[in-house]
C-alpha cells in the first residue's frame, strides 16, 4: 500500500491498531466462551474483557518482544498479558496461532469486502445515471476499432452497469466464501478446545465455523476471494480503456473531466491527458498480479505449513486497498466524464454512410436474392467509399444492379438510425428493471 493509491478506510481495516484489536476480541470472546463452559473461571474472563478493552497496544513494545521471541502472535500475547496480569494465563487457552490469525483475517478481508460491495453500489448509481442521460445519444459503435454501427452512448453505459451488477454480485458471494473462523487447536481436532467455544467466536465476529479446518481454514476459499478481486479489476480496466480510446484526439468523443488550473504535460500546454484512466488500467494490472500467489497458496503441507503467510500479509492489504482506490476513481471519472455528442454525430457520418451498409444488406436480400449475392452488390459500393472515393447512398443509387431491386425511396430508408434504436427501451428494461 502507498499513501498515493489508497484511502483512509480501506488502510484501517489493514493498521496494526486494528489487527491487534481484532486478535484481542478472538482471544477475549473464546475466554468468555470458556467462562460459560465453566472452563475457566467467569470472573478471569471479565478481567481479560476489562483490562484487555481499556488497553491501548504498544505497537513497539509487540515489535520488540518480536525481535527477541520471532513470533508475532506470542509477542502480542506477551504484551496483553502485560495488562491484563495473572489471569493472562486463561488467554489463549488450548488454542494455536492459526486460529487467530485466520479468524483475524477473515474478519480483515469480510470487512474489506463491505467496503468495495459499497464502491460498486456507488459506482452503479453513477452509471446508471450517465446511462439514462445518454440513453438516445447516438454515436457510432466500433468492431475490432472499425467503425461498424450505430449504437448509443447510454448502451455502452448500460453494459458496463450490467457488468458491475455481476462483479457485485461475485463479491458478496466472495465474501460469505471467505467469512469463515477456526478456533479448532494444532491440527483443527479440538483436541484441547470446545467446539461451542469456535460457535461463540463466530458468531460474535459474524462469520460462519469451517467445516473443517487443519490448523488453517483452507485457502482455496481465499484464492476464491483474490480471483473476484482480479475480475472486478479487470472491468474497471475495461471501462476506462473504452474511455482512454474516446478521448483519443482523433475520436474526442469523451473525456475526462479537466479541472480549473490542472496541467497536462510539462512540456505542452494543450495537453489533456486521460490520467485517470491510464492510473486506473495500472491498478487493475496489479489487482490481477495478486490472483496467481492466491491460486499458489492453496497447496500447503499437510495440516499446515507458512508459505502462504508471507504472501497475504502482502497480498491481502494490497489487493483490498487498490481495488478500493480503483474503484472510487472510476466512479468519480464516471460521474463527471465530459461527453461530446456532436462528435459522435461528426465520427458516425465520418465513412459516408458506410455503417449502414448492413442495413443495405439485409434490404437486398429481402428481395429475394442470395445473401452472397447481395453482399458482393453491397461491398462493391462500399469499397470505393472506404478509399476516400464517393458517398455510399449516391453509389448505390447510381448501380443498375441495385436499382433493380431497391427504389431510392428503399435506399434512403436505409440510412436511418431508428432500426439501431428500436431495441433500447428493452435493453434499458433489462439492464435497469
Amino acid at each position: 500500500m502507498i499513501p498515493r493509491y489508497s484511502r483512509p478506510e480501506a488502510v484501517a481495516i489493514w493498521s496494526p491498531e486494528t489487527k491487534f484489536r481484532i486478535w484481542f476480541e478472538i482471544e477475549a470472546y473464546a475466554a468468555e466462551a470458556m467462562a460459560e463452559l465453566g472452563q475457566i473461571p467467569k470472573e478471569a474472563a471479565k478481567t481479560i474483557w476489562e483490562k484487555g478493552k481499556a488497553a491501548k497496544f504498544d505497537i513497539a513494545r509487540i515489535d520488540a518482544i518480536e525481535r527477541e521471541t520471532k513470533h508475532d502472535v506470542i509477542a502480542f500475547l506477551t504484551h496483553l498479558a502485560e495488562f491484563v496480569g495473572p489471569d493472562s494465563r486463561f488467554v489463549h487457552l488450548g488454542m494455536t496461532s492459526s486460529d487467530v490469525l485466520d479468524t483475524c483475517l477473515a474478519v480483515q478481508l469480510t470487512r474489506s469486502a463491505d467496503l468495495l460491495i459499497a464502491d460498486l453500489d456507488r459506482l452503479l448509481a453513477v452509471l446508471k445515471r450517465r446511462a439514462l442521460e445518454h440513453k438516445n445519444t447516438v454515436c457510432v459503435g466500433r468492431s475490432h476499432g472499425i467503425h461498424a454501427e450505430p449504437t448509443t452512448f447510454g448502451l455502452k453505459l448500460a453494459g458496463a452497469y450490467a457488468e458491475f451488477s455481476r462483479a457485485r454480485e461475485r463479491l458478496v458471494i466472495a465474501r460469505r466464501e471467505v467469512a469463515t473462523c477456526a478456533i479448532s487447536g494444532a491440527v483443527g481436532t479440538y483436541a484441547h478446545l470446545d467446539p461451542r467455544v469456535e460457535a461463540h467466536v463466530a458468531r460474535k465476529l459474524g462469520l460462519a465455523q469451517e467445516p473443517v479446518s487443519t490448523q488453517v481454514i483452507p485457502r482455496d476459499r481465499h484464492a476464491m476471494f483474490f480471483a473476484t478481486l482480479g475480475v472486478v479489476a479487470s472491468s474497471v480496466e475495461r471501462l476506462a480503456t473504452e474511455i482512454r480510446h474516446l478521448q483519443r484526439t482523433e475520436v474526442r468523443e469523451a473525456e475526462e473531466y479537466f479541472s480549473p488550473g490542472q496541467k497536462g504535460s510539462s512540456a505542452m500546454p494543450h495537453k489533456r491527458n486521460p490520467v485517470l484512466t491510464e492510473n486506473l488500467t495500472g491498478l487493475a494490472r496489479m489487482v490481477r498480479a495478486f490472483v496467481t500467489p492466491a491460486l499458489e497458496n492453496v497447496t500447503l503441507w499437510h495440516e499446515r505449513d507458512i508459505s502462504h503467510s508471507s504472501v497475504e500479509r502482502m497480498i491481502a492489504p494490497d489487493a483490498a486497498v487498490t481495488l478500493d482506490f480503483a474503484l472510487s476513481r472510476l466512479a468519480d471519472v464516471v460521474d463527471k466524464l465530459l461527453v461530446y455528442p456532436e462528435n459522435m454525430k461528426k465520427n458516425l457520418d465520418q465513412l459516408k454512410g458506410l455503417v449502414y451498409s448492413g442495413e443495405v444488406l439485409v434490404a437486398l436480400a429481402k428481395k429475394g436474392i442470395s445473401r452472397e449475392d447481395a453482399y458482393v452488390l453491397v461491398q462493391r459500393n462500399a469499397m470505393p467509399v472506404w478509399e476516400g472515393r464517393g458517398d455510399f447512398r449516391t453509389l448505390l443509387e447510381a448501380d443498375a444492379d441495385v436499382a433493380k431491386l431497391l427504389t431510392k425511396t428503399e435506399i434512403a430508408q436505409c440510412f436511418d438510425t431508428a432500426p439501431h434504436l428500436a431495441q433500447v427501451d428493452m435493453i434499458f428494461k433489462r439492464v435497469f428493471g
